[in-house]
């Protein structure tokens, strides 16, 4: 009787535990579903957060240096050069740019020189670009028109070569105008001024060689050439018209006549010639063809094949003056009187 006892407390107690297991088993479950979830949203938290704002990191920031130049120094550490992009805007995360930089680079470190960034990127291109020396310099065209004095080349230049430094190309080339040839040149972004002066010169003598022989029977020094081909490359725009002034001017310098050239003033005074005042006339200037006779000393503008040829070949005239009106046609006349009506007639002045 004590043993049948015992067992059928033994199964009473088996019977109320899985009783009592049944009855809650309905409640925990949905605990458990709810830390698993949990789990699992912050395991997406914390991986997809960091992942997400690492590609945020790498993308080019809307700031981005867009044609431009980045100079790499010999001997520049990687925090230097992260530091420069982040402060030229060309990363958002410099810590991203050396972490990439070592990612691709390994020890060897990033390369120097000048890397030309035509448009935004993201940092681990910028990255394989630096640490593999691909600077990505493709030369630019620039086109100089014919008859600008070198401040206004400059400032042509200035537009395609952003690291040009004007003053030290002005210092450079100043005694060089007249001779830095008006043509279309392919130059690095990173040419240097001195490189960028070179060519033109060497252009221009190139470009002048076929004239050579002219030049020579036609018995004047080069630079009064030059000097008178840029008074007419200022002054007239056809062939025809180049050659009659040129006969002209040269006719005057010969009888001692001062060449009284307006195409000097926007070089004097920066203003066209339809700008020009009577007390402009007479502004102490020694390129001032109204107030000094002879050439200036020097030419005042770059001349183009046409206007030294034009300088060279001058059509024989019996005129003294000529004036072109607001239409670009030209008027000449043999004595001041009718130089005068022309003005009156045509100019209203």
């Amino acid at each position: 009787m004590t043993e049948n006892s015992d067992e059928q407390k033994g199964v009473d107690s088996a019977l109320d535990f899985l009783l009592s297991a049944t009855e809650s088993a309905p409640q925990k479950a949905p605990k458990m579903g709810r830390r698993i979830r949990l789990f699992f949203a912050l395991c997406v938290f914390f991986i997809a957060l960091p992942l997400a704002l690492s590609i945020f990191l790498w993308r080019a920031p809307a700031q981005f240096p867009s044609d431009s130049l980045i100079s790499v120094r010999d001997g520049a550490t990687l925090q230097e050069v992260s530091t420069l992009l982040g402060e030229r805007g060309a990363v958002r995360s410099p810590f991203w740019f050396k972490a990439w930089s070592i990612l691709l680079g390994g020890n060897g470190g990033l390369k120097a020189g000048d890397y030309y960034l035509s448009g935004p990127v993201p940092v681990y291109t910028l990255a394989e670009r630096f640490t593999a020396g691909l600077q990505g310099l493709t030369a630019v065209t620039v086109t100089i028109p014919e008859g600008l004095s070198n401040v206004e080349v400059a400032k042509v230049l200035l537009k395609s070569l952003p690291r040009l430094n004007k003053e030290r190309f002005l210092n450079l080339a100043k005694a060089k105008e007249g001779y830095l040839f008006p043509d279309t040149y392919a130059f690095l972004p990173n040419e240097k001024e001195e490189d960028v002066i070179a060519e033109m010169e060497q252009n221009f003598r190139k470009r002048t060689e076929t004239l050579a022989q002219d030049i020579k029977l036609f018995g004047k020094p080069l630079r009064d050439i030059v000097t008178m081909a840029s008074l007419i490359e200022g002054e007239a725009r056809t062939p025809e018209t180049r050659r009659q002034i040129s006969g002209i001017l040269w006719k005057r310098l010969a009888l001692g006549m001062p060449l009284q050239v307006d195409a000097v003033f926007p070089y004097i005074l920066g203003k066209n010639t339809f700008e020009v005042t009577t007390d402009d006339l007479k502004v102490d200037s020694p390129y001032n063809t109204y107030k000094y006779a002879g050439l200036p000393p020097g030419p005042i503008n770059n001349p183009g094949l046409d206007a030294i040829t034009a300088t060279i070949t001058p059509t024989p005239t019996k005129y003294l003056y000529y004036l072109s009106d607001k239409d670009g046609v030209m008027h000449y006349a043999i004595t001041h009187e009718e130089h005068l009506r022309n003005r009156e007639k045509y100019l209203g002045k």
